[in-house]
């Protein structure tokens, strides 16, 4: 009689805890700065987010080629907000002068914009194939893209949350 019993809650319990299980697979969850091929959904890379949802982007001019750095945080909604920009010399794209209520400032041979707030759902960046040497720097590490990304791929990036399928089809950038 127990054997019945404990065999029909267990054709009962065994699809709703596979259901669940499966569930798990689709629902996002973890808040990540991901990197995906334009116009797809498709992960090719990941920062998990945490309290700290600031990061940088820093590569090699590809005219004056010196290094610039653009700062940015997450928002609790999600949008990108771009805080500070630094280079080295004044050339081809570069500001050289501050928006109103930005701060342009000169300092130990660099310049800096700051107070920036430059809102963005997303963006894109095509990895550099030659000298841009593209690099997320995120908790003071450095993390060159291309050791993730192919250079010369367009990704697009924002921040959202993933569900466990989708991380495990991208790569972790922290984990490499």
């Amino acid at each position: 009689m127990k054997e019945k019993i404990t065999r029909k809650w267990l054709l009962v319990l065994a699809p709703i805890i596979m259901t669940c299980i499966a569930l798990l697979f689709f629902i996002p969850f973890t808040k990540v700065l991901v990197f995906q091929y334009v116009n797809t959904e498709n992960v090719l890379a990941y920062l998990p987010l945490t309290k700290n949802n600031s990061f940088k982007i820093k590569y090699t001019h590809s005219i004056h080629l010196s290094d610039v750095v653009e700062s940015y945080h997450i928002t609790q909604d999600g949008q990108i907000v771009q805080d500070e920009l630094m280079y080295e010399d004044f050339a081809v794209g570069m500001p050289e002068n501050a928006l109103d209520g930005e701060i342009f400032e000169q300092k130990d041979g660099k310049y800096f914009m700051k107070n920036m707030n430059r809102i963005f759902p997303s963006f894109d960046l095509r990895i550099g194939k030659v000298r841009a040497n593209h690099t997320v720097i995120f908790r003071e590490k450095e993390y060159p893209l291309s050791l993730y990304i192919e250079p010369g791929t367009l990704v697009h990036i924002k921040a959202e949350k993933l569900n466990a399928l989708q991380l495990l089809k991208g790569v972790n950038i922290l984990e490499q």
